[in-house]
């Protein structure tokens, strides 16, 4: 079976991406990252996937699979957008829905969508060689997909499965919040599950 790492320390998003990518890539095994974390200074969703996907390939030797993702409030001109994770300074996810929270009171508007990036990075096989000697980095394959989740932000926490922005997300044409779904249920239709399913094939290749 053909080892694929995961670019994250996130055990959530880890879980859920082998939920995701169970049938689509069978021959496939993807295994958690426990390298150092990069300095995530991209200027757009597929920058930081990239520079995550990078690091853990280069750390490990392994094909690896990053995402970058985020909620964008339109209210908000589109923040936090990249700054997502890190939007009230702490990483921590209670923090940053208060900080959103805080930002959209009285807002009318609170229509919003989450973006996701899915990054994957293929390197050289360890010790192929060309005519002018080990391969660079910079000859890795590497390939990204997207995906978007339109919904609303609710103005107080709802749910309790999910992570990050989930519990004050509500998906467009649903009653419940993103953390009120099952995982199945999360998994057909959220931005993350769209761009991993977009980028699947390409893993499962990897296994041929």
């Amino acid at each position: 079976m053909t080892r694929v790492v995961i670019a994250t320390h996130n055990q959530g998003k880890v879980a859920e991406l082998r939920l995701l990518l169970a049938e689509t890539a069978p021959g496939v095994e993807l295994v958690a990252y426990d390298g150092p974390e990069p300095v995530e200074d991209g200027d757009t969703f597929a920058a930081n996937a990239l520079i995550k996907a990078r690091a853990a390939a280069r750390h490990t030797g392994l094909p690896a699979l990053a995402d970058d993702s985020g909620i964008s409030a339109a209210a908000l001109g589109g923040a936090p957008g990249i700054h997502s994770a890190r939007y009230a300074g702490t990483r921590d996810a209670d923090d940053n829905i208060d900080k959103l929270l805080t930002e959209l009171d009285g807002a009318d508007d609170r229509s919003a969508w989450f973006s996701c990036a899915a990054a994957l990075v293929v390197p050289p096989p360890v010790g192929a060689e060309g005519p002018d000697g080990p391969p660079e980095a910079s000859e890795c394959v590497e390939h990204v997909e997207y995906g978007e989740w339109h919904g609303e932000v609710l103005e107080a926490r709802v749910g309790s499965n999910g992570h990050g922005y989930d519990p004050v997300f509500r998906p467009g044409g649903e009653s419940r919040s993103a953390a009120e779904l099952t995982a199945d249920e999360k998994n057909a239709v959220s931005h993350r599950s769209r761009a991993f399913r977009a980028i699947a094939p390409r893993v499962a290749a990897l296994a041929d």
